[in-house]
């Protein structure tokens, strides 16, 4: 059956509802603006305000879907490949917590890469679940991990074969995914299902320029971020879903569970249109990534002290494909760090960046930029050579990063233990009870129930002082952690 994507079922209720204007006896209560504070209503504007609607009978439930939602669902896993697509207002996180919580419960085990999302580990501490951890392959020349390989992940799963699923991150968040077919097919042979990561990776769907994505790989899950590069609004993801190994009716329960009953249309309606414009010109859209992308690419490795990773990079288990849309400026030889890179480039060029690390930067180029955009990105990066190439010796790569530390609790049963505070740099050998990680990207660098060492103290410690954003604990400065109480001896 021909599927027309022209098509735009809740955008399209979503207007003419708001022609018809309706009145009011129901939430929300500005009443189409009416009853906000003017200077927000004025910036916002009437159109926008006239479809924040709530779940009335014209409009569907996206908690039950059975109308306009679950036509616009339809639309989208035509247009990704999937057997069922669910719309996610919590953001690709609450799309993740629902893959992880549909296939964990109590006891269960699920092999992970130690460089997860935040998110996965909440669904894990959520589930109960026991984290089975694989190493991704780390970058020592670039100072960043890349993904897992197959031969890690066959060691994983000779290990523990009574796992319930595997988690794979495709592509990361600098772009680099492993062979993420030759891993599916590896899990399916153990009949476990594969969940993927797909945060950076929605235009990967609609060219062959780009690396697989999860569906066309064969996975059973995937959490894309449409917001992220495919135009959507922040905070809209979906949930692409292939049935056999997974239960569709379970992962629209889990999902229900984790969505506020408020949901927002507006959201809703730009993952409607945004489908559309993905089904229809996702082609032309990645192209026109892709060249603004490698011409950006080109210039910056002729920057003196700058270098951009492209195809070269390729050729490893863990390097075998590249999202060139991923422009990852490696800034050490200028002798700064990429943190000092994104406040110079704030301060002077008004550019936001989308993460700094202790060596790079990294600029996503999406359908939205043009070649404008990237020339002035270019121009300031000339002048950050000129101002610190050869003026400061370049930065080393000496900040390695520790070991993955020994996971003594499960997450949960540190998570909810008892606890107390005592002072960071006199934590080592204590069991962690919260989370430590950078974020952009939200990586944890400590999770519930591992064993602090030296060694992840002194590499915290040496993130905090040059100014990385590490975030988690409840004590901001991290001058003070969470601990798991110690039993005292009885005699």
């Amino acid at each position: 059956m021909t599927v027309d994507h022209h098509r735009t079922p809740l955008f399209s209720a979503l207007k003419q509802h708001a022609e018809r204007n309706p009145i009011q006896f129901h939430i929300p209560g500005h009443k189409k603006g009416v009853g906000m504070d003017p200077e927000f209503r004025e910036f916002i504007g009437d159109n926008a305000l006239s479809i924040d609607l709530i779940n009335i009978a014209p409009l569907d439930d996206l908690h039950q879907p059975t109308g306009v939602i679950e036509e616009a669902q339809q639309l989208a896993a035509d247009a990704f490949g999937a057997d069922h697509t669910f719309f996610s207002v919590q953001g690709t996180s609450g799309a993740i917590m629902t893959m992880i919580l549909t296939v964990c419960s109590e006891g269960d085990k699920i092999i992970v890469p130690r460089n997860v999302h935040k998110s996965v580990m909440a669904a894990i501490i959520f589930a109960g679940a026991k984290p089975v951890f694989v190493s991704p392959v780390r970058d020592e020349n670039l100072g960043i991990d890349h993904g897992i390989t197959t031969r890690s992940v066959k060691r994983a799963l000779e290990r523990h074969p009574d796992a319930k699923a595997v988690l794979v991150i495709n592509p990361t968040y600098y772009g680099v995914c492993a062979d993420l077919k030759e891993i599916v097919d590896l899990v399916h042979s153990y009949n476990m299902p594969v969940l993927v990561d797909e945060a950076h990776g929605v235009l990967i769907h609609f060219s062959d320029k780009l690396p697989v994505s999860a569906m066309e790989a064969g996975a059973d899950m995937a959490a894309t971020s449409v917001h992220k590069l495919g135009g959507s609004m922040t905070q809209s993801s979906v949930l692409n879903v292939r049935e056999g190994r997974i239960n569709a009716r379970r992962v629209k329960t889990i999902i229900s569970m984790l969505t506020t009953t408020s949901t927002s249309y507006i959201l809703l309606a730009s993952l409607d249109t945004s489908r559309r414009h993905l089904a229809l010109n996702g082609a032309r859209m990645a192209e026109q990534a892709i060249e603004l992308a490698q011409h950006a690419r080109e210039v910056i490795n002729e920057i003196p002290g700058l270098s951009c990773f492209g195809e070269e990079i390729l050729g490893t288990e863990a390097t075998y494909a590249h999202d060139p849309t991923k422009v990852n400026i490696h800034v050490r030889h200028l002798g700064i760090t990429g943190y000092d890179a994104e406040n110079w480039l704030r301060e002077h060029y008004n550019i936001e960046v989308e993460l700094s690390d202790m060596y790079n930067i990294l600029c996503l180029v999406t359908p939205g930029d043009t070649k404008e955009n990237i020339d002035t990105l270019l121009n300031a990066l000339r002048e950050l050579s000129s101002q610190n190439y050869n003026v400061r010796p370049a930065t080393e790569l000496v900040i390695k990063v520790p070991k993955i530390p020994q996971l003594t609790l499960t997450p949960r049963d540190a998570f909810y233990g008892d606890t107390e505070i005592i002072p960071f740099k006199e934590s080592a050998d204590r069991i962690i009870a919260e989370f430590i990680y950078v974020y952009p990207p939200g990586i944890p660098i400590l999770l519930p129930g591992e064993v602090i060492s030296q060694d992840l103290i002194d590499y915290i410690t040496e993130h905090v002082e040059v100014g990385l954003p590490v975030k988690g604990p409840e004590d901001r400065s991290i001058e003070n952690v969470k601990v798991i109480v110690e039993t005292q001896a009885i005699f």
